[in-house]
Formats: C-alpha cells, sequence, structure tokens
C-alpha cells in the first residue's frame, strides 16, 4: 500500500422513495480506501454495504455527497468510464464460450493485439491457477473454478481497483473457506484494489486489510480486523463480529459488581458498558485469586463442538455469559450443566464501550 487514496467517499447519502416516504440506504458515509488494500464492507442484510459499493462502481447515482477515484470526483461519471469492474455472487460467465475466451473476452471488445490477448490471459489463468482448464466450457468447472474464471475475466483488463459483492456466497462452506485464502493470495499478487462486500464475519476478518462495519446506513467502526475484534467501538460491532458478552452497570473505583463477583474496569466510574470475549474466560470451580475479573453463576447448557466446548452460564442478576474452553488435550467437560461455577479473566480482557 502506498497510502495514495485509491477510493474516497465524502459524506456520501442515499435515499429511495418508498410509497411516499423517504428512506435513507446510507446516510452521511465518509471514509478513504488506499491503493493497493483489500478493504471490506461488513454488516447484516439491509445496512446499506451494497448500496455504497454501486455508488462506487456508478451503477447507483448519491443523492448527496461526492465520489472520487484516485482524486478524480466521478460521482456522475457512467460505470462504464469507471476504470474500475466488479465481479457478482452469479459470475454471469458466457456459458457458450470456453474458459480462455471468456477470459479474453474484455481484451477483444477493446480490439487489443492477439499477441498481447494470449499473453495477458495466460499470464492471468496463471494467477488463478487455471492454466490447464483454458479450452474447458463453463458447465465443466466446479463452482469455485468459475469464480476464478470470474475474476480473472475482471482482473485480465487491468482495472485501478476491483468491487467483489458477495462472490463466494453460493458456494459451499468448505470450498468457501479455501476461495477467501485463494483471493487474499490473488489480491496480493496482483496488487489491485478490491472492495469486497460481505454478511460473512470471518470471511471478512480472514481476507482484509481493514473493515468498514455497517449498520443501518452508517459506518460504525472502520479499523484492521484486530482492533474490530478486540476493541469494538459500539456494541452492536461487539455483538455482529464474533461472540461477545456484554456486561453493563455501575462503575466504582474501577470496579462493576456482577453477578455476585467483579468487573475490573480500572479507571473506570459511573455507567459503563465491557465487552469480553468467550475465549478469554477461564472456567473453573475454585474462587479465582485477586487480580481477576470474578464471577459466579450456573452452567445452563453445555454444547460439544469439536475443537472446544462452549458454556452458556447465567449468573445470579440475570445476565448470561458465553464461555469458549478449547480442548487442547483432554474433551472432557469442566463442568456439566447445574453446576455451581467461578468465571474469571484478566482486567486487560473487559474493553469499555466507548472508552
Amino acid at each position: 500500500m502506498t497510502g495514495l487514496s485509491a477510493i474516497e467517499l465524502a459524506d456520501v447519502v442515499k435515499e429511495y422513495h418508498s410509497h411516499g416516504e423517504v428512506v435513507q440506504a446510507v446516510r452521511g458515509v465518509t471514509l478513504g480506501i488506499e491503493e493497493g488494500e483489500f478493504f471490506s464492507l461488513l454488516g447484516p442484510s439491509g445496512c446499506g454495504k451494497t448500496t455504497t459499493m454501486r455508488m462506487i462502481a456508478g451503477f447507483e447515482a448519491p443523492t448527496k455527497g461526492l465520489v472520487k477515484l484516485y482524486g478524480q470526483d466521478v460521482t456522475n461519471v457512467p460505470p462504464n468510464k469507471r476504470d474500475v469492474n466488479m465481479v457478482f455472487q452469479s459470475y454471469a460467465l458466457f456459458p457458450h464460450m470456453s474458459v480462455w475466451d471468456n477470459v479474453a473476452f474484455g481484451l477483444k471488445q477493446r480490439k487489443s493485439p492477439k499477441a498481447e490477448i494470449d499473453r495477458r490471459v495466460g499470464e492471468m489463468l496463471e494467477i488463478v491457477d487455471l492454466a490447464d482448464r483454458g479450452r474447458r466450457m463453463p458447465r465443466q468447472l466446479s463452482g469455485g473454478q468459475q469464480q476464478r474464471v470470474a475474476l480473472a475475466r475482471a482482473l485480465v483488463n487491468r482495472p485501478r481497483a476491483l468491487l467483489l459483492d458477495e462472490p463466494l456466497g453460493a458456494l459451499d462452506l468448505k470450498l468457501r473457506q479455501a476461495m477467501q485464502i485463494e483471493l487474499k493470495r490473488i489480491q496480493r499478487e496482483v496488487g489491485i484494489t478490491f472492495v469486497y462486500v460481505t454478511h460473512d464475519q470471518s470471511e471478512a476478518l480472514t481476507m482484509s486489510d481493514r473493515i468498514a462495519v455497517m449498520n443501518d446506513g452508517v459506518v460504525e467502526q472502520l479499523a484492521g480486523p484486530r482492533e474490530i475484534y478486540e476493541r469494538p467501538a459500539t456494541a452492536f460491532v461487539a455483538g455482529f463480529i464474533g461472540t461477545s458478552n456484554l456486561l453493563a452497570g455501575a462503575a466504582t473505583g474501577g470496579e462493576l459488581k456482577v453477578g455476585g463477583g467483579r468487573v475490573l474496569v480500572p479507571g473506570q466510574d459511573g455507567d459503563v458498558t465491557v465487552t469480553v470475549r468467550p475465549e478469554k474466560i477461564t472456567i473453573g470451580t475454585d474462587e479465582p485469586a485477586q487480580g481477576l475479573s470474578a464471577v459466579r453463576g450456573t452452567v445452563a447448557e453445555v454444547v460439544y463442538l469439536g475443537t472446544y466446548n462452549s458454556y452458556a452460564v447465567s449468573l445470579a442478576d440475570g445476565a448470561e455469559v458465553t464461555v469458549f474452553q478449547q480442548n487442547a488435550h483432554d474433551a472432557t467437560a469442566t463442568a456439566e450443566r447445574g453446576d455451581s461455577v467461578w468465571l474469571s479473566w484478566q482486567a486487560q480482557h473487559s474493553y469499555v464501550i466507548g472508552s
């Protein structure tokens, strides 16, 4: 990444008129995407992420605000005049054309010399690991291979940015996970800016340099994957990214009284909301040592999930806490349903939302 902004959105708003009412799908989004960055727009259905991408592509015009590509205002420039390509979930391959001809289509439309077409198509098929599939028809390929053909077709024209709208959504879980790694490898190899739309949190965490978490038309947090996971800016982000426990109350002298125990929140006084991730918590029957956050509860449910056990623990005040315990050595559960247990974690693993 060079630090040059490939894409900029400045206070972008998108309004629709529905049954006499004005609906804001995107509400004042401002962000910058760097050249060569793998950037994801993440959020639930209806949050505005696809509308935001379509405004970048030029398929939708913002009601207010500016869209810039490499410093140039393209707010009113049509899609075919913007140096970006888009890949959809449906792939949209030409069924009557071979893999080679699908990838070469854009270059032929531009009337590029045959030698250049042969060279660039060959290079792109090598990058997507389909060099030996050039003469096959799309119907002869797996879903993952068809997706790589769609990528090659979009990338062979050397756009300055590639926009991907839930491109892995039609694949089964195992293939989708494999393609996540492949996409990141391809992006790193070609060095083009990728803007990726997804509702899948693990997908965004796996591939992205930065993530914009969207909710109800606004960006609730924009940061790297680790920052978003470890230090969520809002309760929505904490709950949407992975599994998180939210504990709220009045802190006094850096301590929050919860569920017959204490949650350490150094430097905090007054009403606070604390998030702690399930894998940070230790579950046991012995009272934890001083210097740890520690709460008491009753095991409501135990679920064996192969690599870890998941515990649902009900606290005395009615709150429920989820705990993940890795099955590194012994798959036997530490506690069973109905057991009285202590939950403990280090003070730095309690993150005060909004601090």
